[in-house]
């Protein structure tokens, strides 16, 4: 799956988790979305969901700080917005946060939820947190990726406790 970012550039540049994948040609930046391109967008009134998977040709991370998240997704972005299911943050910024991910922990998840976990993993082997956002999530991310609507996404979270 192709894999892009819409970078903002409102985060420490030493910290920003877009730039490194860029940086290890794991992603490529972007500045306009096609219209079959996955959209992460924490917003949206639609979750990702596997069946996805074969409505887009790419994934795109909106880089940004959450600080100024509602002003970055009150833009019109083309493309397929979804947001994801509840995950816990790994990354040592919000850590167990539910939600808080960072551009990299975005899109891996989506991938594994979609059924490409090698390609989510790989994302996740460049960090040194990564691989405690995957343990975090691993139950989650696996139950996920079986799903077939939304309804069930309240059944998960209750079965883990994390449903109000």
């Amino acid at each position: 799956m192709k894999l892009q970012v819409l970078m903002f550039y409102q985060d420490d540049p030493r910290k920003c988790t877009a730039a490194k994948i860029v940086k290890f040609g794991l992603a490529s930046k972007t500045k306009r979305i096609n219209s079959k391109g996955l959209v992460l967008d924490p917003f949206s009134e639609k979750t990702l969901l596997p069946k996805d998977k074969s409505l887009v040709n790419s994934i795109i991370g909106i880089d940004c700080s959450w600080n100024l998240a509602n002003q970055a997704f009150s833009k019109n972005f083309h493309g397929i917005k979804r947001k994801l299911p509840p995950l816990l943050a790994g990354n040592p910024v919000n850590y167990s946060k539910i939600n808080k991910l960072t551009t990299v922990e975005a899109i891996s998840a989506s991938l594994i939820i979609m059924g490409m976990t090698h390609q989510g993993l790989e994302l996740l082997d460049k960090f040194k947190w990564g691989h405690t956002f995957y343990d975090l999530n691993k139950n989650l991310l696996e139950e996920y990726s079986k799903i077939e609507n939304e309804d069930q996404i309240q059944i998960i979270l209750k079965e883990y406790g994390l449903s109000a």
